[in-house]
């Protein structure tokens, strides 16, 4: 008779949620995994790709002081003593001049907004910075919220540009508690006492994260399979995957890490009503062109872009954090 971690597991998707689901249902005393990805090589959207003789992330990442469950994984598979930490700085692209914004003065001299428009801007970061209590804010748009506390010039000015960077004109549905969370994590990246913004990677980025995780989960028993593409998941007895290519596996329990919209096109048998809720989750497409120079553009490691009809909505520097 099967015990619990005896009975089989299979996790569709092999993303930094897949991964650290297997590793850590192993670490757990779970036997029987076997972790499935529809591409050739494992990672999703933290897959790294080669730029000339330069292997990097496909899309930008960084690690933050405050990423406690992340530096702590790293730590668990030997790589948070490896992590590079760094003092960056920001930009901001108005009125067809660059700008800093990496410190007090910079901030008090930043010529886009006046005295009053910069400390109304200065008390929102700082209030959202302080709020403990986010769940009075959830129902608030966060146009609503940002008008309210840094007035309609500064969010035209500065949070509109970047809202709509960030989530096109889905911001109008958006609620404050996403720029709580944004504000929160990117403030907590600030060292304390110094106030410096400060990021981190790991040599190799990603990719030799994903490399350390893919190693460890061999050694330990895990059956990892790419090229397996979903094509249907029906339970009876057990759970049973049918993929693409004709090859069907069959679970005691099973994992979906694939993005919400594909679900109910692979999990035919959800009631109609589930069908609903997944058709109401929202994804969003982004276009991130990695581009290799022979010299850098700026000092910035992000440049927010707040003049309307340029192309770009930022441009993010690795060579200011990657050595």
């Amino acid at each position: 008779m099967k015990t619990k971690k005896d009975k089989s597991i299979g996790i569709i998707g092999s993303g930094i949620l897949g991964m650290s689901l297997a590793y850590y249902l192993r670490q757990n005393g779970y036997t029987n995994i076997t972790l499935f990805e529809a591409q050739t090589n494992i990672g999703g959207l933290a897959s790294a790709w080669n730029l000339g003789d330069i292997r990097w992330d496909k899309f930008y990442h960084v690690i933050l002081l405050s990423d406690q469950y992340t530096r702590s994984m790293l730590t668990e598979i030997g790589l948070e003593q490896e992590i590079k930490w760094r003092e960056t700085k920001t930009g901001f692209f108005s009125d067809g001049k660059l700008y800093s914004m990496s410190g007090i003065l910079e901030f008090l001299l930043f010529p886009p907004l006046n005295l009053i428009q910069k400390f109304r801007l200065g008390l929102t970061i700082f209030y959202a910075s302080k709020l403990k209590k986010w769940k009075k804010i959830e129902k608030i748009s966060v146009e609503d919220w940002l008008i309210k506390w840094s007035g309609k010039k500064t969010f035209n000015k500065i949070w509109l540009p970047l809202l709509k960077a960030k989530l096109g004109e889905n911001y109008r549905v958006t609620s404050a508690a996403f720029i709580w969370a944004t504000i929160q994590r990117m403030y907590s990246a600030r060292k304390s006492g110094l106030k410096k913004e400060m990021f981190g990677y790991v040599k190799g980025g990603y990719g030799r994260i994903l490399d350390r995780l893919y190693k460890i989960l061999k050694n330990e028993g895990v059956e990892i399979k790419t090229g397996f593409q979903v094509d249907k998941i029906k339970s009876s007895q057990s759970l049973t995957v049918t993929f693409t290519n004709g090859i069907s596996a069959y679970f005691d329990n099973l994992i979906v890490t694939v993005p919400s919209p594909i679900i109910p096109d692979i999990c035919t048998e959800l009631e109609s009503s589930e069908k609903e809720k997944y058709g109401k989750i929202h994804y969003m497409g982004v276009i991130c062109a990695s581009v290799l120079l022979n010299k850098s553009l700026s000092e910035f490691y992000i440049t927010n872009i707040i003049d309307d009809g340029i192309l770009f909505t930022g441009v993010i520097e690795m060579t200011t954090l990657v050595d």
